[in-house]
């Protein structure tokens, strides 16, 4: 069985959760079957079982608008992945910048095509910020390839509720697979490294946040929230890649703003790497995941399996990782409207953040009991050789069909 893999992202080139799941999502698949990666950059690692190419695209002569080359370099690459060839059974695509490329292989090749869903384009409409009108020719690609694919694979069953709710799609296409972790990986290490790279102190335990500074991850209101956090141990915002100009200014003013207020805001303003977010994980008291839309939330994981206690968001596929009161607490997102990413009282949502920190760092017993519960959680319920199994298992019915 040989089956193509379309993604934006595949190391070194990682900047999200989609990435992440793709990387160990084929090392694994590779121990099974043959993999062709096909992805956004410049890598060329050709091979088998696993082989790797990149498809670079100069957007230097583009004369359209900034905000439109990202979406045009995507349909770029839809005809490069194609007109290469290709000697697959099955072609699966992650998130919607390659679903243009997989619905030309389905049909110029005549073979099934697997979508997984990651963050859904109907549940970010903040992307109209950063694309304008190409927001609605990604929420068209994303809608016409989840409704003509053989299979979807969601990576909880809180997305595949959303799929239900926002496509035209049988429920019987859907299937859950969740995200995984590598716990080989992700572990307790030492964490002096980085308290001294990134100046940390040690006199003080600190909450951590990773993530991009997006609508999507509610960094903003955890900065909100830091007002209401007692003075007795240090916040560190691990965050960078903003979407817009708009949202970085608006970070870089709530931090100040919070600065002002309060000592012991450590802010690292980049997307560190794997080492260096292991050890922060490894020696933070606390992970907060203050996000507003999760499909599954792998960094929640990733602190669970660095023996971490999670405070999150009770939105999609986070309550399927976070056990409430048994490896860290979930806050609702405040009340809200139609859109569930946008509360209503976000200073409540806010203070709510604030409260179940600080009942967690007030009580070390308690962190002590959810971080092995935590790790024991991610090693048992989330390995990567079940999910490539699974995976592999609904290919080849794809194909028998």
């Amino acid at each position: 069985m040989n089956s193509l893999i379309y993604t934006n992202e595949y190391p070194p080139y990682n900047y999200g959760g989609a990435g992440v799941h793709v990387e160990y999502l084929t090392r694994e698949l590779a121990k099974l079957i043959d993999v062709d990666v096909r992805c956004f950059g410049d890598q060329n690692k050709p091979g088998t079982p696993l082989s790797v190419k990149g498809y670079p695209v100069s957007t230097d002569d583009f004369g359209a608008p900034k905000y439109l080359h990202s979406i045009l370099a995507s349909s770029q690459r839809a005809i490069d992945y194609n007109s290469d060839g290709n000697q697959a059974d099955i072609v699966h695509c992650h998130t919607w910048y390659t679903h243009l490329a997989g619905i030309m292989t389905k049909l110029n090749y005549g073979i099934p095509l697997v979508l997984t869903g990651h963050s859904l384009e109907p549940l970010r409409p903040w992307k109209r910020e950063q694309l304008a009108g190409g927001y609605d020719f990604s929420c068209w690609v994303e809608r016409t390839a989840m409704e003509m694919a053989d299979a979807l694979i969601a990576v909880s069953e809180g997305t595949k509720t959303d799929i239900l709710k926002h496509f035209n799609v049988p429920a019987e296409k859907i299937h859950v697979i969740y995200n995984g972790i590598d716990t080989d990986e992700y572990k307790v290490v030492d964490a002096s490294p980085a308290h001294a790279k990134f100046g940390i102190p040690t006199d003080k335990p600190f909450v951590l946040f990773v993530g991009r500074i997006t609508r999507q991850k509610g960094i903003v209101h955890l900065v909100e929230a830091i007002k209401y956090m007692h003075e007795g141990y240090n916040v560190v915002l691990c965050a960078g890649a903003p979407d817009t100009k708009e949202i970085a200014a608006e970070m870089t003013a709530a931090v100040d703003a919070a600065k002002k207020d309060r000592e012991g805001i450590y802010w690292i303003d980049e997307m560190v790497n794997k080492t260096d977010i292991i050890q922060l994980y490894s020696g933070a008291a606390v992970f907060c995941c203050p996000s507003i839309y999760e499909p599954f939330g792998i960094i929640n994981l990733e602190a669970m399996a660095c023996e971490t206690p999670v405070v999150g968001s009770m939105v999609g596929g986070i309550p399927e990782v976070v056990v409430h009161d048994e490896t860290g607490f979930l806050v609702p997102v405040a009340q809200q409207s139609e859109s569930p990413f946008s509360p209503l009282h976000p200073t409540s949502y806010a203070k709510d953040l604030a409260h179940n920190v600080n009942r967690l760092m007030e009580d070390p017993e308690k962190r002590e009991r959810f971080a092995k519960a935590g790790r024991k959680r991610a090693v048992e319920k989330f390995s990567w050789t079940s999910i490539a199994e699974q995976t592999r298992d609904l290919y080849a019915t794809l194909i028998k069909s």
